[in-house]
């Protein structure tokens, strides 16, 4: 077995900010929906605001860092293995079958994952950031939105929630996948994955082939090169 460092420091804290952001937005949502009582609904209101503001500017800083270090690329969908994943999931993961995709450094996703996120990324978060902004700011003072009834806005707020709730809920259950059930908590956690030796060579062998693109010989290596074939070819003649 070996280890390999799958997941940088800054997408675990991202990870695990967006997280908590997540769960104290939905906590403080069906508060305000009136579900339970806990803070008061003004409290939960501001604080469902303040979060809103911090999950905005969270996602600020990571729209940067994908930009800048190319992780964007993680999430760009594939419909290569896309049924044979599926057929794991449903099938295979309860007759102990091989994963059908592996993880790499430079691709950690597998062909569902890249789906739900790209979703998630493109459709979901700003529907449910720019209706909660709609909401907010419908009557600011002299730059109030107009809109006849904050009703349309409300239910698709409401329906982005549940749809995020579907996939927190889902995406807690996949956690417990892994190698053991908690292996791909602890490597969300450490940013190390626990893998046998094959598997991590191969994990980390597409950063080897690109990293050669980047090393080529000098001159005076390509004459020696030369000289040293014409001598093994002198020597096998003789």
């Amino acid at each position: 077995m070996k280890k390999v460092y799958l997941y940088k420091g800054f997408e675990r804290f991202w990870h695990w900010t967006q997280s908590l952001l997540i769960f104290f937005l939905m906590l403080t949502g069906f508060e305000i929906h009136g579900t339970y009582q806990l803070v008061g609904y003004e409290n939960a209101v501001r604080w469902h605001d303040n979060a809103g503001w911090a999950f905005l500017i969270l996602i600020v800083f990571t729209i940067f860092w994908h930009v800048t270090t190319g992780e964007w690329r993680q999430y760009v969908p594939t419909l290569t293995n896309v049924q044979a994943q599926m057929n794991y999931y449903l099938i295979g993961i309860f007759n102990n079958a091989p994963h059908p995709t592996g993880k790499r450094l430079l691709s950690k996703l597998n062909p569902i994952q890249r789906l739900v996120y790209f979703g998630l990324t493109i459709v979901v978060i700003p529907v449910m950031v720019i209706s909660g902004f709609m909401y907010l700011y419908f009557n600011y003072p002299l730059q109030g939105i107009e809109i006849d009834s904050l009703m349309p806005i409300a239910y698709i707020h409401t329906v982005g929630a549940y749809v995020l709730i579907t996939f927190v809920i889902i995406h807690l259950y996949l956690i417990t996948t892994g190698r053991t059930l908690t292996s791909n908590l602890i490597a969300m956690i450490t940013g190390w994955e626990e893998m046998d030796e094959h598997e991590a060579e191969e994990a980390v062998q597409d950063v080897i082939d690109s990293a050669s693109h980047y090393v080529k010989p000098v001159n005076g290596d390509k004459k020696k090169k030369k000289k040293k074939k014409k001598k093994d070819k002198k020597d096998k003649k003789a």
